[in-house]
């Protein structure tokens, strides 16, 4: 077995040289392209490929059924028994799993196991690449510099476990993030974009709507810090619930270490979060935004456990209607919680019921007072886990709006708020819409969010940063 051996070989080669009680095999099979630019010019691009095997051995005894993870990269013929020795070492030494379950059974097997891994490459380019070279020429012309970056990943994952489960999943995976600049470098402005292919995302577009950005910060406003209406673009949405829903587990929450925590014990589950019918939800089948329909688990946690390996994923609301009605369950966290099985899924929608773009709702601002039109969030850290207090800065443009029109650009700030607590405060929610979180974008793409009002958020200081 060489190193350019077939995924599914592995995985089968890798459960016949098992001696444990149980196996659970996972190969991932990456490959990614990638175009930089930076003055409106090219400067980079490449495209890599690479493969990580992890093996789960589970070891029963008297006392219970310990575990043993190992993963490697660029695994060849001569690594492959020492990883599976390796990782049935490693569970005889451990103590019993605590999240320990019977391996999955019973799921039908993915008709394309065998097939050869999808793979990327600079062709997924082919439309972008001449529409960015015609954004660059209209950049130019206009006095405007821009930067950035195209990533295209592809992650065929094939999974096999001892007890017959084989199943496969392609996850396409790509961003655009790109940066407008005046010339002396004192004006910034960022628009960002998730895809699955590059055929949906417009860099001439793109241009556009920084030109715009550009031209409102030719005028600056200073203003203090305090709380004012703010409107939150998608992108900020996302990074917010994005980081709630991190930390939406079922078990802290029930131990009483999460804003999800009921005061005397047990969970909020069934509280009314909002008043307006926001449902939060994920769906591995959602249009756009596809993810694994089944557990895919490489360690274990208080999200996820390597014992679930393999369960089928379907449609969760974590909030309906303003309600919350679910938090992250494992099978072993349901049990210790009284909670139905609710594994985390790889994507994130928020649905407001509202019909307005971000640009009507800035027309349809008439507060008395400044009301501010934010760009993206970033540095985002958690302060209080018992209220999901976070803090963090806002970047790359910071708006004023006056009788439903911007009229200039005013300092960054830092603030201090609780997505939680926005929720229930927030006054309207837009048109949802696909989105790219800015802070969260190297780990978590596929979302799609409305734009929210909110009547007060916090900006606790002024921040220097642009």
């Amino acid at each position: 077995m060489s190193r350019i051996s077939k995924p599914y070989e592995i995985v089968e080669r890798a459960l016949e040289l098992s001696t444990a009680d149980g196996c659970v095999v996972i190969a991932d099979e990456e490959s990614s392209a990638n175009l930089r630019w930076a003055r409106n010019a090219l400067t980079t691009n490449g495209v890599t490929r690479g493969r990580t095997l992890t093996v789960i051995a589970t070891v029963d005894g008297a006392e219970g059924t310990a575990s043993g993870v190992v993963s490697r990269s660029a695994v060849t013929r001569d690594d492959l028994e020492p990883l599976v020795r390796a990782a049935e070492a490693a569970a005889r030494s451990a103590g019993p799993a605590e999240d320990a379950q019977p391996l999955v059974a019973g799921v039908p097997a993915s008709p394309d196991f065998t097939d050869a891994p999808a793979e990327t490459s600079s062709a997924v380019f082919a439309d972008f690449a001449p529409a960015l070279g015609e954004a660059f020429a209209r950049a130019r012309a206009g006095g405007r510099e821009l930067y950035g970056f195209a990533s295209h990943e592809l992650t065929s994952t094939y999974l096999g476990t001892s007890t017959g489960l084989r199943l496969r999943h392609d996850q396409p995976n790509g961003t655009l993030e790109l940066n407008a600049k005046s010339p002396d470098r004192s004006r910034s402005a960022w628009a960002g974009r998730s895809t699955r292919h590059f055929k949906d995302v417009d860099p001439e577009l793109l241009d556009a709507e920084l030109a715009q950005r550009l031209g409102w910060a030719e005028r600056r406003i200073d203003l203090p810090a305090g709380r004012y209406e703010t409107l939150l673009p998608p992108t900020a949405v996302a990074d917010l619930l994005i980081y709630q829903m991190w930390s939406s587990t079922a078990r802290d929450a029930a131990e009483g270490r999460t804003v999800f925590s009921k005061p005397g014990g047990g969970t909020r589950v069934g509280e009314t979060l909002s008043a307006l019918p926001l449902t939060l939800r994920s769906d591995p089948n959602a249009p756009g935004l596809e993810s694994a329909p089944f557990v895919i688990a490489h360690a274990s946690g208080d999200d996820a456990s390597v014992f679930d390996n393999g369960l089928p994923l379907s449609a969760t609301d974590w909030v309906r209607a303003g309600n919350l009605e679910h938090l992250i369950t494992t099978r072993h966290s349901a049990g210790l919680t009284g909670l139905p099985v609710a594994p985390g899924i790889d994507n994130l929608i928020l649905d407001g019921g509202g019909e307005r773009s971000l640009d009507e709702m800035v027309a349809a601002t008439d507060h008395r007072g400044p009301s501010l039109l934010l760009t993206c969030l970033w540095y985002i850290r958690e302060v209080d886990p018992a209220t999901l207090l976070l803090t963090g800065l806002t970047r790359d443009g910071v708006y004023l709006v006056e009788n439903g029109e911007v009229v200039g650009e005013v300092n960054n700030f830092r603030f201090n708020e609780s997505p939680v607590d926005l929720l229930s405060r927030a006054s309207e929610a837009g048109r949802t819409e696909k989105t790219l979180p800015r802070e969260w974008g190297d780990w978590f793409t596929r979302a799609a969010m409305p734009a929210l009002r909110v009547p007060d958020f916090n900006m606790s200081s002024v921040s220097q940063g642009v």
